[in-house]
């Protein structure tokens, strides 16, 4: 399955690409790792792309890393589409108080904009 993962640097798309990338060693998927500005996070790129490394080299997974421009939830879903992505990952957001999921927009865009499967990991 040809993957695209998308993340800026949240503490739930740093999980997701943990999960992520330990699911690509099992699953054997082509995954490409697609690092977005998020001006809602105090992570540099530098320090994402890190431990986007850290994460690959840990499990020994090759992955293309991009970095996108731009609109960071249009450019996932064009991306995803543009170049026949099966599934697009996201970090789900967290569970509020009443048990609820609370998304950012970025995963809210995404949700609702994309014709590709997307999976929300928590």
């Amino acid at each position: 399955m040809k993957v695209l993962l998308g993340i800026g640097g949240s503490d739930d798309s740093i999980r997701a690409l943990e999960k992520t990338v330990e699911r690509t060693a099992n699953a054997d998927d082509d995954l490409t790792i697609a690092i977005v500005e998020n001006p809602s996070v105090e992570r540099s790129r530098d320090d994402i792309e890190s431990k986007v490394s850290e994460v690959l080299s840990d499990l020994g997974i090759d992955a293309t890393v991009r970095h996108l421009e731009g609109d960071p939830g249009s450019s996932l879903v064009d991306l995803a589409e543009d170049e026949g992505f099966d599934q697009l990952v996201l970090g789900g957001g967290e569970t509020s108080p009443m048990g609820k999921i609370q998304i950012g927009s970025i995963a809210e865009f995404v949700l609702l904009n994309s014709h590709v499967t997307v999976t929300l990991v928590r």
